[in-house]
């Protein structure tokens, strides 16, 4: 298969090559990797057609662009050696083609004369057709990948320019500019991201269970997916009820940014549940008849009970019959909020994974964030599921704590595996058990004592060793 030139941009590096493989899988095609590091924004791909490029890289959040490749090498004599030997058949047809040279470096810059000397370089390819530096019918790169605060470049690459990335989206849905948002919305290139691992694609129907203020859905709808959502609190949905922002006008909820963006006509709606009282219907995954769901995505964010633990809709203690009959209407008054007790954050991630089996088609994905520590003894194993195969983790570090998006697929009902009691899904693990927030929740636990232990003894072994540990 032709090779191309992908330039990739250099953060959330882990996320990088799993976007790529998501898109292809999605376009239909096949991609595979012929050069990739994790610390270079080149990357080198088999892709079957030009149009397969195009396809893959157009709605990619983590690439700039690709590009016909045409020659790589550790120096120019050695570059223009490479480009001679695997792009000479291919001169002959830009040979009168408007064209333009950009050369582009990462970790380094050229001045306007070295720029032109290196372009200088490339006479021999003959090209004698009008420099256009606006709106060329050709643009071809040499990209220059430095070594930090190096002087000389460790690898070069030349391509001609194929087609540009969907990254533009990023700043047409910057929070900055949403109309309605909470302190726990997800970043923009995040959520995007987030919609790509799960394939949010036209005529495909997409669900997010802790929605908030909607900014999973309003990724997914983007993409073309037609999107609902709900969230455990109805006033994230609903809104402040308050002023809009300068400049905008209308109430502040969820519906006003599909609205903001035109997305209106892909927004089925939201209601209030939680995942353990949800309306939606669901599939028994452990009959055979009825293994097939019909959500082709699933994309969340779950609450980590963090800043207050957390909850899902139930009384915590039993009520006796007189408690319980003055309660019985009461979900008809005005104002109403429903009685919730506290939930295990172990449980939560299996009740995704249990839900996703039970509504999704198969093939469908779901992409979920977890959170997690940077220490071995820390962090928090990764959920599995008999009906799920994990397709990718990707990592966000953060300075003590990271966060994991986790994508799965659901496998066909002859490749599911079977658990306890020769059943499918999955083996329900031993939760916390108490009624406070920190009895439920490992991660908050650790997060709020294991951090802090660990950075203590740090600190200790510091002052021990004189910093040098």
């Amino acid at each position: 298969m032709p090779e191309y030139l992908v330039r990739l941009v250099q953060v959330h590096e882990s996320f990088r090559k799993a976007e790529l493989e998501a898109l292809a899988e999605l376009a239909g095609v096949d991609i595979s990797f012929v050069h990739y590091l994790e610390d270079s924004p080149f990357a080198i791909v088999s892709l079957p057609s030009d149009h397969a490029a195009t396809t893959v890289v157009s709605r990619s959040i983590l690439s700039q662009g690709i590009y016909e490749f045409w020659g790589r090498g550790s120096t120019y004599d050695e570059l223009h050696e490479s480009v001679k030997t695997r792009s000479s058949s291919k001169w002959k047809q830009y040979e009168m083609t408007p064209f333009r040279f950009v050369v582009d470096g990462y970790r380094g810059a050229r001045s306007q004369t070295e720029q032109r000397e290196i372009i200088n370089s490339f006479s021999y390819l003959a090209f004698k057709g009008p420099i256009r530096m606006r709106n060329p019918d050709e643009t071809f790169s040499v990209f220059e990948d430095y070594d930090d605060k190096a002087d000389k470049p460790k690898a070069l690459y030349f391509g001609r320019f194929i087609a540009g990335s969907g990254r533009e989206a990023k700043t047409t849905y910057d929070l900055k500019k949403r109309h309605y948002i909470s302190t726990t919305s997800m970043d923009a290139e995040l959520a995007l991201l987030t919609a790509n691992m799960a394939l949010a694609a036209p005529g495909r129907l997409f669900y997010d269970p802790f929605m908030g203020t909607g900014g999973f859905p309003v990724a997914c709808a983007h993409f073309g997916a037609v999107v609902c959502g709900s969230d455990i609190d109805g006033r994230s949905i609903r809104g402040t009820g308050g002023s809009a922002r300068k400049g905008q006008t209308g109430k502040m909820d969820v519906q006003g940014n599909f609205k903001q963006y035109g997305l209106e006509p892909r927004y089925l709606g939201a209601f209030v549940a939680d995942l353990t009282n949800s309306p939606l219907r669901t599939v028994q995954t452990r009959d055979d008849s009825t293994y097939d769901g019909y959500l082709d995505g699933i994309v969340c964010d779950p609450p980590y009970g963090i800043r207050e633990g957390l909850k899902v809709l139930g009384s915590r203690d039993q009520l006796n019959e007189t408690e319980r009959a003055t309660h019985l209407d009461r979900f008809r008054d005005e104002g109403y909020i429903p009685p919730k007790r506290a939930y295990s954050f172990t449980a939560i991630l299996d009740d995704v994974l249990e839900f996703a089996a039970a509504t999704l088609v198969v093939g469908g994905r779901l992409s979920m964030w977890m959170p997690t520590a940077n220490d071995e003894d820390v962090e928090l194993a990764i959920p599995t599921h008999g009906c799920l195969e994990l397709v990718s983790v990707g990592v966000q570090p953060f300075n003590k704590w990271s966060r994991r998006l986790l994508t799965y697929r659901k496998v066909p009902r002859s490749q599911a595996q079977m658990v306890e009691g020769g059943r499918l899904g999955t083996a329900r693990n031993p939760y916390e058990k108490g009624v406070k927030a920190d009895d439920l929740n490992d991660f908050r636990r650790k997060y709020f004592q294991g951090f802090k232990e660990l950075e203590k003894l740090r600190n200790e072994t510091n002052e021990t060793t004189g910093g040098n540990s």
